[in-house]
This record gives structure tokens, sequence and C-alpha cells, in this order.
């Protein structure tokens, strides 16, 4: 296709993601995930080993991405106010101020969410779902846009506090992280070892009007109604049987409505202006599995949530 012919959005997001391919060695699943959730105007949680360039990912994209940034490293001793501002004494004009905290930028990475202590993560929970943070008697709306990354280590490790179910429902995706294999890791040796030798040229940034036009476009992709009965069929099969016995909760409509606009931000950045039933199938671990809660008896016997989306995948026919 000729590049002068590529609408100027299209062209934009498409660098940006050059940059983020270039410096993201054998994460081109991640940085799909990423641009899905900037065009989808949905939150993120990357799960994912130490060491496996999550917060990397999140700092490139911010480097590309017109818009202010923050990173908040969670700790179990962060208190809310940490994280969404606190009123100030101004004695001088015998007022409280409320002094905005980092959840107050364009794009939040939250680092190791699950070391935040759960009260910090009620506070998240409202910035995440409302848009806005109450202090006191107030209410402040957080910026548009605002997008929140989230990265958590394997619940394994030690010094960890357990997501709400509440909270993960909020997260658009849900991103998981393998280790690389070794010639993926000789890749980013090298890569490492060339920026050790040289700062790397700044990316062209994309700005906030591409960025709202982007989304408009991606929300505008076309969703067939079959292909919206698929949706539907995948997120109500797991409240019927044969799944049923193994589901303590189940998605609810908020995984359809993930699912769908997730599939059309895919879509979008495939080059289609309709979605297809691969972009459903390939983001729906992604998309429902962390909206699962399976029953204890499903955990003893080594079931897992994705495992199950993978079944109903298997089971329930496109179109």
């Amino acid at each position: 296709m000729d590049q002068a012919a590529i609408e100027p959005p299209a062209r934009a997001v498409g660098a940006l993601t050059a940059h983020l391919e270039s410096g993201l060695v054998g994460h081109g699943r991640l940085i799909e995930r990423l641009l899905i959730g900037v065009l989808a105007g949905g939150h993120l949680l990357v799960e994912g080993a130490p060491g496996l360039a999550k917060t990397r990912a999140v700092k490139w994209l911010a480097q590309a991405v017109d818009g202010s940034f923050a990173r908040i490293q969670c700790t179990p001793d962060l208190m809310p106010s940490d994280l969404t501002g606190t009123p100030v004494w101004r004695p001088q004009d015998g007022v409280f101020e409320f002094v905005p905290g980092p959840v107050f930028h364009n794009l939040v990475l939250v680092d190791e969410v699950n070391r935040a202590p759960p009260k910090v993560q009620s506070a998240l929970l409202e910035a995440m779902a409302e848009r806005q943070v109450t202090s006191g008697n107030a209410t402040h709306a957080l910026p548009d846009p605002f997008l929140v990354v989230a990265t958590q280590n394997p619940i394994e490790h030690d010094g960890t506090f357990p997501l709400p179910e509440a909270q993960l429902d909020r997260f658009l995706l849900h991103v998981m992280l393998e280790m690389p294999d070794p010639a993926t890791e000789r890749r980013i040796l090298d890569l490492v070892e060339a920026e050790t030798q040289g700062t790397p040229p700044r990316p062209a940034r994309l700005s906030l009007g591409e960025l709202a036009t982007a989304r408009s476009e991606a929300m505008a992709v076309h969703l067939s109604p079959p292909l919206r009965d698929y949706i539907v069929r995948l997120v109500t099969a797991t409240r019927a049987a044969p799944f049923a016995d193994e589901v303590e909760h189940a998605v609810s409509p908020r995984g359809s409505l993930a699912l769908a606009a997730a599939a059309k931000a895919r879509a979008w950045l495939k080059g289609r202006d309709y979605a297809l039933p691969e972009d459903v199938a390939d983001l729906a671990p992604d998309a429902l599995a962390h909206r699962l809660v399976l029953t204890w008896r499903a955990v003893a016997e080594g079931r897992t949530p994705r495992a199950l989306v993978a079944d109903v995948l298997a089971r329930v026919e496109a179109l």
C-alpha cells in the first residue's frame, strides 16, 4: 500500500508499533496488547517473573505517546494518599488545597501492584472504574485519556496481596508473560549491549489528537451480529454445563463488552474495518480468564481459568 494513502492516525500508530518492537525483543504479543489497551481505553494487568521487561515496555510506550506519565512503585507500606494525593493546609490562605497524586496522569504504571495493601488497591479501583478520585467531600476527575498498566509478579512470591476479584474485573486484559527461549534471550543481550554504546534516537510522538482519532476509528470497526453472538456464546458458556460445576463466579457482561472492544481494536491494528472470529478467539484468554473464579474443587484438581477458557473456545463454534 502507498504510504501516502495511509491515514495519519494509522501511520502514527504504525510508527509507535515500530518503536516498541525496536526496544522489546520477543514481546510482539505484549506490544499488541498494550496498543489494544491504548485504543480501547482499557486498563491492562501484565504478569510475569521479574526481569521480563514489564516496566520497560510501559516506559517505552510513554516515550512515544504525548501526555503525562507517572510510575508508582508499590510496597506494603504504601498509603492511598501516596497514590491519589491529599489535601494540604495552606496557612496563608486559611484553606485546604488538594495536591494531586501520581494517579493524575494520562499513563500510569503501577509496578508490582500485588505488593500494595488492600486500601491502596481499593483507591486504585475507584480511579480505574470511575476515572475519578474522592478526597474528603470532593471528587476530582482524572485526565482524558487515562490508562493504567499494572504489573505483578506471580503470587508464589512472598509479601504480596492477591488482587480482589472486583479489581481484576476492571482490567480490560490480563497478559501473561513467558520466559524467552535461548535465541530470543541472545537478541535481548545484543540489544542491551548496543544500548550501552549510545543513546537510541527518540521516536516521533503520537499526539493526543492522533490518539483520539485512532480510538474513534478503532471503536467504529464493524462487529457483525453473528460475531456478537459468538462473543455472547463464549461468555455465557462459562455459566452453563458442562463448565458451571467448575465455576464459582462466571464471567459477567463486562467480559462481553471487554472482548468486543478489544477485538475491534485488534482488527483496526490489522488494517481492517471489521472484526473476525480470529480476533475474538485470540483475545478471549486475556479478556475472560481473569474474570473467572473457579470452585475450590476445580482448583484442587489443578484446573486453571485459562485452561477452562481454552476448553470453551474448543467447544463453542465461531459462526
